[in-house]
């Protein structure tokens, strides 16, 4: 199996069976993310504690790349501070949109969204859960949208 396999394979998993899924009772930040070009949809939920994020999960709906991107970026953002987690959508960002930072040991599982740099019309798909995230983290009212 190639790497690109494997990190096709990853994408997969993660897009059927996503991990943090669901709503948080009482979060202490929330917000809606679409992507309409795609149709992704998601709904952001967290609790952040002394700049610290104890609790994220999500609700969502879309294709396997935006599915995936949510999953994963919830299991890295769990137990970091807001500052890391901000530094660390840079480093995705820049991934997803140049294909650069894919050996930066921070990104860790991130990294398989390497590939889609060679894909533009994805990036909106894979970049929608973390500019949610950015937008929960910012308190802002409207929901994020892609376009």
């Amino acid at each position: 199996m190639s790497l690109r396999e494997l990190y096709q394979e990853m994408i997969l998993d993660h897009g059927k069976q996503p991990r943090n899924t669901g709503c948080l009772p009482h979060p202490s930040h929330s917000h809606a993310g679409h992507n309409p070009l795609c149709g992704d949809k998601i709904m952001l939920y967290l609790n952040e504690d002394e700049g610290i994020i104890k609790e994220i999960k999500f609700e969502g709906c879309g294709c396997a790349i935006s599915m995936a991107s949510a999953s994963l970026m919830t299991e890295a953002a769990k137990g970091k501070s807001v500052s890391e987690v901000e530094s660390l959508f840079n480093l995705f960002h820049r991934l997803v949109t140049e294909g650069e930072s894919a050996d930066d040991e921070r990104l860790g599982k991130l990294s398989i969204f390497a590939g889609v740099a060679e894909f533009p019309i994805r990036v909106k798909c894979a970049t929608l859960a973390w500019h949610t995230l950015k937008a929960a983290f910012e308190n802002k009212s409207d929901q994020v949208s892609t376009e």
